[in-house]
């Protein structure tokens, strides 16, 4: 039995095709803790549900393209709806994304480090870039849509969606949703590094020195 956080061989002796992927994405094995196991929980429940988002733009996009192309027949509305439902889907998937570990990373030292080092390297990544980065959006992203929603901003196009506000408030619910990820995220990695919050101890943790 490979410990935990090791990357389990196949039957050849070699790693197979599904470990070394999972070697590739999931770079760092942090233990959890309360807060994060809640925060995660929910995060996973919304990437869930969203994730049926990209089958309705999919089958919109269809529609709007045999609409205008078999019956000559275009819709602005059709238009506009696929790039809403993209930005919802891409804006609140940023926080299930990061909860799963799976957002995309071109690696060239981060992993050759030990456990220790990646955690170091996240911790730092946390707080100084990726939280001010946030911070930052939120602090124009709210007015952004607080002033679409006091004029009941609508499509600028003839025929165009209403509520303009409304797809400008995912703006600042992405960035919340991740904001509330990364706390847990760095939860995590406090846990790993200095014991605190304490780690649940029914996740197996290897600690590399």
């Amino acid at each position: 039995m490979a410990e935990p956080g090791t990357t389990q061989p196949s039957s050849a002796g070699k790693p197979g095709e599904h470990d070394l992927l999972h070697e590739l994405i999931h770079h760092v094995e942090l233990p959890h803790t309360a807060f994060s196991r809640r925060i995660d929980r929910v995060i996973r429940v919304i990437g869930a549900s969203i994730s049926w988002i990209w089958l309705l733009l999919v089958a919109i996009i269809i529609t709007n393209v045999t609409m205008r192309y078999l019956f000559g027949q275009g819709r602005v509305e059709f238009e506009e709806i696929q790039w809403h439902l993209y930005s919802i889907g891409f804006l609140l998937g940023l926080s299930y994304c990061m909860e799963s570990d799976d957002h995309v990373r071109v690696d060239v030292l981060y992993e050759r480090f030990s456990l220790r080092t990646k955690a170091w390297v996240e911790l730092f990544g946390t707080l100084f870039l990726l939280l001010p980065f946030l911070i930052l959006v939120l602090r124009f992203s709210i007015p952004f849509f607080v002033y679409s929603w006091s004029i009941n901003e609508v499509s600028d196009a003839p025929g165009g969606l209403p509520w303009r506000w409304a797809i400008k408030s995912f703006m600042a619910i992405g960035m919340i949703l991740l904001l509330v990820v990364s706390l847990s995220r760095l939860s995590r990695v406090t846990a790993f590094l200095f014991g605190w919050p304490r780690a649940l101890k029914t996740t197996p943790v290897q600690r590399e020195g």
